[in-house]
């Protein structure tokens, strides 16, 4: 092996260690996030998903992806990273599970889509607009919602009329505020700091 090809086997396991700590910064924003919270029944609102807006935005597919499901395993384990400093095997298989496990679907699926409209695998030449990253987030949230709302209609029994009214239409204003504070942050701060990741 040659010392050109040592060189960039080391830039690349150097990088790679870079984004893994990242992954774990944010997977700890989240928990964090999670706790500012009004705790709401049957679902509280809090600021999660903006946390797993920002994750897909900064940190792209791959470690979005990993970063959520650190979050979402940190949890599982009993981590008290969950709303209400809540952890354990317990809140994944009760009602609101669904939409904890939907956070992993909403990074890739917003980070794909951030790919796809914007080039956000480019950095810092993404081409970003609020509207394409808006998109992006919206249709995350909605597989999020999605999976959550499917999950929690197989638990609790519930008609889906009153899950979508308990667990999803009060939530959109806030959601509708969360993605437009992220759209901000990802516009203006992700391609500066992209020369960087």
């Amino acid at each position: 092996m040659n010392d050109t090809t040592m060189n960039r086997n080391s830039g690349r396991t150097a990088e790679r260690t870079k984004m893994l700590i990242l992954a774990a910064i944010f997977a700890a924003l989240t928990a964090v996030c999670s706790q500012i919270a009004i705790p709401l029944a049957p679902v509280p609102i809090n600021l999660a998903t903006l946390a797993v807006f920002l994750t897909a935005g900064f940190l792209g597919l791959k470690y979005g992806t990993i970063s959520t499901v650190v979050y979402v395993l940190l949890g599982l384990v009993g981590v008290p990273v969950f709303a209400g400093f809540k952890g354990g095997a317990g809140v994944i298989a009760g009602p609101t599970g669904g939409y904890i496990v939907g956070y992993i679907v909403c990074a890739a699926v917003s980070a794909l889509l951030l790919n796809i409209l914007c080039g956000a695998e480019k950095g810092a030449d993404a081409n970003y607009s609020y509207v394409k990253i808006a998109i992006a987030l919206v249709c995350g949230l909605f597989f999020c919602y999605l999976l959550g709302t499917i999950w929690f209609y197989i638990i609790s029994g519930w008609t889906i009329g009153k899950i979508l009214m308990a667990c999803v239409i009060v939530f959109l204003p806030g959601d509708a505020l969360k993605i437009a504070v992220a759209c901000i942050l990802i516009r203006k701060v992700r391609p500066m700091v992209a020369r960087y990741l």
